[in-house]
């Protein structure tokens, strides 16, 4: 076990310092209520699997000495997207609606020390998700819960914070400074990474000149200016990649986005969106140093917390996924895991012209 750590925390001392993640919310007009995201690693081809996990499955929490930490069975049947390995669960959904996701907090989270003698408490940051997924129905039993499990990273540049949601459309931003869980109501939908939750909600203030739709001409000194092309309301708004941006540009996005008739059409908005987030590899790195990747951002998922999908599409393949838990037997499925492309290339519809 501790030379399997060893291996684990230099895999993890490489993926989070390049994390960038994107995630907004959108509710449909039918009730329907989507949570989606980007994920992004610039270091190479990031791990990815879809994980099952059946109702009844033993789970074994890591630790940071390779004891183990808290063990729990699956009271709930599981659908996951995980990173580097089947139990760091990045987004997923269970059978009774709860989703969750991890995103980075580098330099503002951190957790409680970590304590050998608390490991039946000790719970690894990136199985959080897991834990999460696995054991409640709704964000108000994920808040009564938390103060059960003691939280502690793998790796120590590796922290993270949580957006939790349920079905009914409540979706909740947990975060952990000073080994104090914080929730935070995201009622904007939309989450980044560094600095927290609170500091961007405030930093929006800073965009209150912006709106949806082309400015009105205007008299300067002796001439009219006018606007040179559409959607001149949004000149401002910040187009790079830092966290603060990204936060900008995914809240005006999502408040802009036309609520449309169902749970499928707003799944397709929200990839249309977080389209605007992908990043290309070649901003993340030194020219000449650019790794043979499509892009940083790897992968995409939009879940259907209402309906119980699960739509995913990679940096690879374009092509969206569907995983239907309504059509899983959880009683009897197995615990599994599964690559996201079962080959990393794009298919291509050849059209035929006679």
């Amino acid at each position: 076990m501790n030379h399997f750590l060893v291996g684990l925390t230099a895999s993890l001392g490489g993926l989070f310092p390049a994390g960038a993640c994107t995630g907004i919310a959108l509710s449909a007009q039918d009730g329907s209520y989507i949570q989606a995201r980007t994920i992004e690693w610039a270091k190479g081809a990031l791990p990815s699997e879809y994980v099952v996990i059946p109702r009844g499955q033993k789970l074994v929490s890591y630790t940071p000495t390779g004891q183990k930490g808290l063990t729990f069975f699956a009271r709930y049947g599981v659908i996951g997207l995980s990173v580097v390995m089947k139990d760091f669960i990045a987004e997923g959904i269970n059978e009774a609606g709860l989703s969750t996701g991890l995103f980075f907090f580098p330099k503002y989270g951190n957790y409680l020390p970590y304590d050998p003698a608390q490991n039946t408490i000790t719970l690894a940051d990136l199985q959080v998700n897991e834990w999460l997924l696995t054991q409640f129905e709704t964000v108000n039993e994920v808040i009564e819960a938390i103060s059960n499990v003691r939280i502690v990273g793998l790796e120590q540049e590796a922290v993270v914070h949580w957006r939790i949601g349920d079905a009914s459309g409540r979706q909740v931003v947990l975060e952990i400074v000073d080994g104090v869980p914080h929730f935070y109501e995201n009622r904007v939908g939309v989450l980044t990474n560094a600095p927290g939750f609170e500091w961007h909600l405030a930093n929006l203030n800073n965009y209150v000149n912006l709106y949806p739709g082309s400015a009105p001409d205007q008299a300067f000194s002796e001439i009219l200016l006018s606007p040179i092309g559409g959607n001149s309301g949004f000149l401002g708004l910040p187009g790079d990649a830092t966290p603060p941006s990204r936060f900008v540009r995914a809240a005006f996005y999502r408040a802009t986005a036309p609520k449309l008739a169902t749970g499928f059409e707003t799944v397709t908005q929200c990839f249309h969106i977080l389209n605007n987030f992908d990043i290309p590899i070649g901003t993340e790195h030194p020219k000449g140093e650019v790794p043979n990747i499509p892009s940083t951002t790897q992968w995409t998922s939009a879940i259907d917390l209402t309906h119980r999908r699960v739509y995913y599409k990679t940096a690879y393949n374009n092509t969206i996924r569907c995983i239907d838990l309504k059509k899983i037997d959880f009683d009897r499925v197995t615990y599994q895991s599964h690559p996201l492309d079962k080959e990393q290339k794009q298919p291509i519809e050849e059209i035929s012209i006679q």
